[in-house]
């Protein structure tokens, strides 16, 4: 089947879909497989080059074979053709393909077309500041290129831009309206339940010295917290997560079962905060040590840990409670005591022996603590995230060969040495201090804040939080990990930051990302409540909402579409009755060139439509008399003239 020509394709018009198609899809490189962006990039540069060298199309049949070879691929990659990920990779191959067969203006509205899908697919990913302006000017390209398909090749770049953006800057006011008054669901907007697994996570529920370490090297953000007073200080700050019981001689593991509710005595008057954490897939708070109160969608464990019941896949806000300074369990379990005394058999002689050494000579417990933390802090013990590989004796390694490691090191070998001195010991992972932001006031805890220290548990005080890091490295405590670290050691370029302005712009940007999260991300069904409430409406539901969005969108768009008339040019009255002429020469067969002047067009109708000469010469001369004379009564002759046209 051929083309009609008033369908084909303007060469001019190819450029606006390769930047639509490039504009749409390289923010999906970030998380798409590395082979389907080498596919969709060549697919791009193979269709600008037939464009350039303005070469044939390729035929359907290779189109086919691509198509066939595409989906194959994706369906081996993830295993279905369906889903969010699978899914999102089928639109980026089809809007590639789709530009080796732009040959109709139908074709190039189907790039459009997809282009405005994968637009919204990228709210699956990120919902961040930069995501959202990267779309809006996505979409505005997207309208002006839709706009240069109808204009054709007349249409000037600065003119569609110009009236994309207007376009752009006229939806602003629905969107806004849509926003506020659009019914709130529960849950995640942008997710899919299936692909929950495919979230990121911060602290692993098990612990082998090293892998804190590697959460060290990020810069990201944990979580936020925002205090109703002032900020504790940096030293108090213990942000309590899994508990670590069970040792198998390398790595340490929570003890599964069953344990009694904790008893917990406050010694202090407890403090409020709000708490915004992350998407990390795990189920605990990361609470302020120790946590007060929770609510009975949380859980506490005997071991202090707080916990929601659902795995946190989306960026959450809690109120929450802490106790600072507490005794906690003085009256522990025996069956929890002796569990926390258990050693592997056999394994570290030397630890062993040094600490049975303590236990001999010191009857008190509190004295073999005190022994454990003399030894990190008099001997050389070093605090570095690039500790020397331990051999099949980690903890005699690291206490007599190495004496160079992380947190994790330290809160091990302690309680390695507790337990075999004959005191109650455990590991406790989470993350310790933060960073106040001047800006908004928030305390911002990121990864390289995770930490590891250790619980003993005393007759008469019952656990008690001791820090064997701090007494090798008092700085990683009081002052963050960055002034911890010796220079040379690979952190993160965020804490490194040393120059004043960049620290500032740095402050100010993740305020911005924080106000972002918390009113525009965290515009819940409760917070609309709460607003629409403010505005008067404080039952309305989704029918109530559905009725004010009409009928506020409908006031919208009366409103713009006056404004649009208004500002419509003004045709001069004889430049409109010339086109009325026009159209009914058009209805007697004789087509009339845009660029043909009414002489022009006069004499050419003298020639081949002389029947209809007179009619036409009468009313050329007054269009023209009317046209540049601006007369009154040259108008009157005109239309009187245009009636006597057939």
């Amino acid at each position: 089947m051929s083309t009609r020509p008033s369908e084909v394709l303007d060469r001019g018009a190819t450029p606006w879909l390769l930047a639509a198609a490039l504009a749409t899809t390289l923010p999906h490189a970030e998380h798409q497989p590395l082979w389907l962006s080498a596919i969709a990039a060549a697919l791009l540069a193979w269709g600008g080059w037939l464009w350039w060298r303005n070469e044939r199309l390729p035929g359907r049949w290779v189109l086919g074979l691509l198509v066939a070879i595409a989906c194959g691929s994706v369906l081996i990659e993830f295993r279905t053709l369906f889903g969010r990920d699978a899914g999102v990779a089928m639109l980026v191959v089809f809007m590639t393909l789709k530009l080796l067969e732009l040959r109709t203006r139908r074709d190039a509205t189907v790039v459009v077309t997809l282009g405005y899908f994968l637009l919204l697919t990228h709210y699956f990913y990120s919902q961040s500041i930069p995501t959202g302006l990267w779309l809006l000017a996505a979409m505005t390209l997207l309208t002006a290129t839709l706009i240069r398909l109808h204009g054709g090749p007349s249409s000037s770049t600065g003119t569609t831009l110009r009236y994309a953006g207007l376009l752009t800057l006229q939806a602003v006011p629905f969107l806004l309206v849509l926003y506020v008054l659009f019914p709130r669901i529960t849950g995640p907007l942008w997710g899919l339940p299936q692909d929950a697994h495919s979230g990121r996570s911060g602290l692993s529920d098990q612990m082998t010295p090293g892998n804190i370490a590697n959460l060290a090297l990020s810069g990201e953000i944990a979580f936020r917290v925002r205090f109703t007073g002032a900020p504790p200080q940096r030293e108090k700050l213990y942000w309590r997560g899994p508990v670590l019981e069970s040792f198998d001689g390398l790595t340490w593991k929570p003890q599964i079962g069953r344990t009694r509710p904790p008893q917990i005595e406050p010694l202090s008057p407890p403090i409020a905060y709000e708490t915004t954490l992350e998407p990390q897939q795990q189920r605990w708070l990361l609470a302020l040590d120790a946590p007060g109160a929770l609510g009975p969608e949380f859980l506490l464990s005997g071991t202090l840990t707080a916990t929601s019941r659902e795995p946190l896949s989306q960026r959450q806000r809690f109120a929450l409670t802490a106790t600072l300074d507490y005794r906690f369990n003085a009256d522990e379990e025996p069956i929890a005591l002796r569990r926390n005394l258990m050693l592997p058999p056999q394994g570290n002689p030397r630890a062993r022996a040094l600490a049975e050494g303590w236990k001999a000579a010191d009857p008190d417990p509190a004295d073999r603590v005190r022994k454990a933390l003399k030894l990190f802090s008099d001997e050389k013990f070093f605090y570095t995230l690039q500790p020397p590989l331990l051999g099949e004796q980690p903890v005699d390694d690291f206490l007599f060969v190495t004496r160079r490691g992380f947190c994790e090191h330290y809160a091990s070998s302690f309680v390695f040495l507790m337990r075999a001195a004959g005191v109650p010991a455990r590991v406790v992972t989470g993350y310790q201090g933060g960073e106040v932001n001047p800006v908004d006031g928030f305390v911002v805890v990121r990864q390289s804040d995770a930490h590891a220290w250790a619980e003993v548990w005393l007759a008469g005080l019952g656990w008690t939080r001791v820090d064997p890091t701090a007494a090798v490295s008092p700085a990683r405590v009081e002052d963050g990990i960055a002034a911890a670290m010796p220079a040379g050691e690979p952190l993160p370029a965020l804490i490194q930051l040393h120059n004043d302005w960049l620290r500032t712009l740095l402050f100010r940007w993740e305020a911005v990302n924080n106000a972002w999260n918390q009113y525009i991300l965290g515009y819940n069904p409760q917070r609309q409540r709460e607003l629409l409430a403010r505005l008067g409406m404080p039952d309305a539901d989704w029918r109530s909402l559905a009725a004010t969005l009409a009928v506020i969108c409908g006031i919208l768009l009366l409103a713009i579409s006056v404004w649009t008339l208004h500002q419509r040019p003004r045709i001069d009255p004889a430049a409109r009755l010339w086109r009325k002429a026009l159209r009914r020469l058009a209805r007697s067969k004789v087509n009339c060139a845009p660029w043909e002047t009414p002489l022009a067009l006069l004499e050419r109708v003298e020639n081949e439509y002389p029947t209809l000469a007179p009619a036409l010469r009468d009313v050329v001369g007054a269009y023209l008399r009317a046209r540049y004379s601006g007369i009154p009564d040259d108008l009157t002759t005109l239309r009187s003239a245009l009636r006597r046209m057939p």
